[in-house]
């Protein structure tokens, strides 16, 4: 390789460029493997350069500044001097190799600077690995075909509704000594967790544990849960082994078989208020056929939301079904936690009470590794979207959007603010927001069409198991019964003649 001469004094970046060599492999998806060997006379321009600048500015006891020889600056400057010429050396090369080969990569280079040598004429070698981001083409973005379903509120939904606010404002009441756990109870217990290859077992004293098919025993989720509960009594001991999968978002228990022993110590059940004067009093309604009215009002704004959501999540399929690549292993785990942020965000804006968050978060993070590939890849496809749409978010958008959701929960936007860039979804939702408005932009050019409401054969299936469920615990116990007895069949017929009267009279 031909060698220009540097005058002294001069940077190395005033001479002809010396080239690195770089070879770059693939090592698994979206994974690259970089190698870059630094040439001995770069490495002795630079070092040249480096003492050139530390023998102006070195004060040597019995030298004038700036007089001081090479040899005595490398015997007293000569370790910490090699260490900065590495470091900046092994920066350099890196994003050199990074730019030169136009590599899109996410994260940063994780370099063992450390088992990097620094030899004496001879050039410098080293290696690693990045993620880089996924390469394909997207489909056609205009013209998408969307279904929207003709829907309306039933009577049946207004009932639900209201059974739904008077579990919600209900009361957890303990069972009898000899009573057994149902589906739904809520289950006071101590556990046990035996995490692999940990020695020392985790003790949990006196957590709640909500039976359910999918539930958290403590830090982990454990599936059938509800099966594995159902009938126990207590003072019984029941155990599992669950498999937590690689996306975890609590690192330390990633792909690991956790034996999950629990204890029951008290069962609790629910009681549904009563639709009386204070319960009414505290939705500020005077009547049940008010409340009804209200409920109707609005679940069929929540009717028109959840259709729009539909549309919404037909272009998100499309574009997710039309495009294919794998994703990056390493990203796709970290990304778990980055999921459950976002949708946190989302649950947020949607101005969800703080329980009902809770609530859903639980069963978010249950499956939130397959919740993370299905996101990641839409991370990655309304990335290019938005690139090609030229869509973006601004400042003065991400802070209207903020000021929007501090209404909802009653407080400063600064605060909220503050709150997300704490919690690291601050980015997640200026994404959110980029993202909602791209899919509108795809709706605008979207072929539209209206079609009858059918139940799906997943509905059908879930419905099903839902049955067989129930058809297993037929024999009710007095607490349940107790339950039936806050609204009987006489007050419900007389609530619907009401009904429909009004109507009639209408």
């Amino acid at each position: 390789m031909e060698e220009d001469k540097q005058p002294e004094g001069q940077s190395a970046d005033e001479t002809t460029e010396l080239k690195n060599t770089v070879t770059i492999e693939d090592v698994g998806p979206c994974k690259k493997k970089i190698s870059v060997e630094v040439p001995a006379e770069k490495i002795k321009q630079i070092t040249d350069e480096q003492y050139s600048d530390l023998g102006r500015q070195a004060v040597v006891p019995g030298f004038r500044k700036g007089r001081a020889p090479r040899r005595l600056l490398e015997k007293r400057f000569g370790k910490e001097t090699s260490e900065q010429i590495k470091l900046k050396l092994l920066a350099d090369a890196s994003d050199a190799a990074i730019k030169d080969n136009k590599l899109e990569i996410l994260g940063e280079p994780d370099i063992d600077y450390e088992k990097v040598e620094l030899l004496e004429e001879e050039p410098m070698k080293f290696s690693f690995e990045v993620e880089v981001r996924p390469q394909f083409e997207l489909p056609s973005l205009e013209g998408i075909f969307i279904e929207r379903p003709k829907l309306q509120v039933t009577d049946e939904q207004v009932d639900e509704e209201i059974e739904r606010l008077c579990r919600y404002s209900g009361i957890w009441t303990p069972r009898k000594e000899d009573e057994a756990i149902e589906a739904e109870d809520q289950v006071i217990a101590d556990v046990v967790l035996k995490v692999e290859d940990v020695e020392e077992e985790e003790k949990h004293d006196n957590i709640e544990i909500y039976v359910r098919p999918t539930s958290f025993v403590g830090p982990v989720p454990v599936k059938e849960l509800d099966e594995l509960l159902i009938g126990s009594k207590a003072g019984d001991t029941k155990q599992t082994t669950v498999e937590i999968p690689k996306t975890f978002f609590r690192q330390q228990y990633r792909d690991k078989k956790i034996q999950v022993e629990i204890t029951v110590k008290d069962i609790k059940y629910l009681i549904p208020v009563q639709i009386d004067e204070n319960f009414l009093s505290n939705y500020g309604i005077d009547s049940e056929d008010e409340l009804r009215e209200q409920i109707l009002t609005n679940l069929q704004a929540g009717l028109e939301r959840q259709i729009h959501l539909g549309m919404v999540e037909q272009v998100y399929k499309y574009m997710l079904d039309k495009t294919d690549f794998e994703l990056p292993t390493d990203v796709a785990a970290a990304y778990s936690m980055t999921l459950l942020r976002r949708q946190y965000a989302n649950l947020l804006r949607r101005g969800l009470p703080r329980e009902q968050i809770e609530e859903q978060m639980e069963q978010l993070r249950a499956g939130s590794e397959q919740r993370a590939k299905e996101q990641l890849k839409t991370f990655f496809v309304m990335d290019k979207v938005a690139e090609k749409l030229e869509i973006e978010v601004s400042d003065e958008e991400l802070n209207g959007q903020i000021a929007a959701l501090a209404v909802q929960q009653g407080h400063r936007p600064e605060r909220v603010r503050q709150e997300m860039e704490r919690n690291g979804s601050l980015e997640q939702f200026r994404h959110q927001i980029r993202d909602e408005k791209c899919v509108e932009k795809l709706l605008e050019s979207a072929k539209v069409t209206q079609v009858e409401p059918k139940k799906t054969a997943e509905k059908q299936k879930k419905q099903a198991k839902t049955e067989e469920k129930a058809a297993k615990t037929t024999k009710k116990s007095a607490p349940k019964k107790k339950e039936k007895k806050t609204v009987s069949d006489k007050k419900q017929v007389k609530k619907q003649k009401k009904t429909a009267k009004k109507k009639t009279d209408k």
